[in-house]
């Protein structure tokens, strides 16, 4: 998985390059995170962090941001639909399939990479909540079909 195709290159340069404002072919550091989800990628923000430093305001050429984008398709670790499920399972006191809504975006918004509470909010619209309650093999499918 760390070796890249020559199509994926081509394709991954489409896409660094839509990310160049000035038109000389590069970046500036602080992109690094958006492009590497633009292509696909989800790394945390710390790991972004590691690859870019404070280097945030400098510019990046795409030969220097392959092996960045590399190191990043190493290190990431696919989490399975099950694994998920089992996380979930910890929350749900009763064993029904059921979280409670307002325990679901407390976990959202304070654990591990929070999301801000607009994206939570954003993120639970979708799901109709059963008197305060949401099915989390349903926001599992939803979540991973994304």
């Amino acid at each position: 998985m760390s070796q890249l195709t020559e199509d994926e290159k081509l394709e991954y340069q489409d896409t660094f390059n839509l990310f160049d404002t000035k038109g000389d072919g590069k970046i500036f550091g602080h992109q690094i995170g958006e492009v590497l989800r633009a292509i696909g990628q989800n790394p945390c923000n710390q790991e972004i962090e590691k690859i870019c430093g404070n280097d945030k305001e400098n510019r990046i050429s795409y030969e220097t941001f392959l092996p960045m984008l590399v190191s990043v398709r190493k290190s990431e670790v696919p989490v399975s639909r099950s694994d998920l499920i089992e996380g979930f399972k910890v929350f749900d006191k009763e064993q029904n399939g059921l979280v409670h809504a307002s325990e679901l975006r407390y976990f959202l918004t304070t654990l591990g990479e929070p999301l801000s509470e607009a994206e939570c909010t954003s993120l639970l619209s979708g799901f109709g909540e059963n008197n305060g309650y949401i099915n989390y093999e349903e926001f599992i499918d939803t979540i991973l079909k994304n």
